[in-house]
């Protein structure tokens, strides 16, 4: 499936060939921080599909406890999380849902960092909603 991503202000802009099977939500403590939220919906391309089309993302380095070094893509004007990668010679890039334009076609499949997940995170159906604020 073709995807179109963009950052909020519409500076940094890409696409990239994805499987809608392969989209996850992580709970793990790093993607809670660097997500600001309970957890990160993602889906994997491979870097051949990846094309970069707008804008020149800023770049932090995570270090895992396993020495894996990932580089975590940002727009420097807006903040907006937009993908990662392997710090060197990367196969695969890991979008953010929300960047994409086709979002809403891309449920997620599975969860992973279970152990980190916050427990009122995982029953949302019985908050109140409000198709707007």
């Amino acid at each position: 499936m073709q995807v179109h991503g963009r950052c909020h202000c519409g500076q940094i802009t890409y696409e990239a060939e994805v499987d809608p099977k392969d989209v996850s939500i992580c709970h793990c403590t790093d993607c809670q921080m660097l997500s600001g939220s309970a957890y990160r919906v993602s889906v994997r391309a491979a870097a051949e599909s990846f094309h970069l089309l707008g804008g020149q993302p800023k770049s932090y380095i995570k270090t895992a406890e396993s020495g894996a070094k990932r580089a975590h893509s940002f727009c420097p004007n807006c903040g907006t999380p937009a993908y990662a990668r392997a710090a060197e010679n990367p196969t695969t890039y890991s979008l953010r849902i929300g960047c994409l334009e086709e979002r809403a076609a891309l449920p997620p499949r599975k969860q992973i960092w279970c152990q980190s997940s916050l427990a009122w995170s995982e029953s949302l159906t019985k908050i109140d909603k409000f198709r707007q604020q």
